[in-house]
């Protein structure tokens, strides 16, 4: 082999060479963009089922706020009621007439 055929199997190794590296580069892009394509696809799929958690949570608790407010407030009333009645039972064991 001479001079010039030695540079020719050089150019075409080299030319080869960057080829495969430049169809390999384009597939592994490909990849990666479809993947990230893809979890982008389910992380807005979680979104929007953490969005309905979220109302579902707040529903339960604004439910649940009520019925504590409620039963605070029957609690109330009961304190209430038992203290106008100790009132009544301290005025008449001390002797004093009862306020209607």
């Amino acid at each position: 082999m001479n001079d010039p055929q030695i540079w020719t199997l050089i150019g075409v190794f080299t030319a080869i060479m960057l080829g495969g590296m430049t169809a390999m580069t384009t597939l592994l892009m490909r990849a990666m963009t479809s993947a990230i394509g893809g979890l982008r696809g389910e992380m807005n799929g979680l979104r929007g089922e953490m969005n309905g958690l979220r109302g579902e949570m707040h529903a339960e608790i604004g439910g649940l706020r009520a019925e504590m407010n409620a039963r605070f407030d029957t609690v109330e009333t009961k304190i209430g009621h038992l203290d106008r009645d100790v009132g009544l039972l301290m005025r008449r064991a001390m002797g004093e007439a009862p306020e209607l």
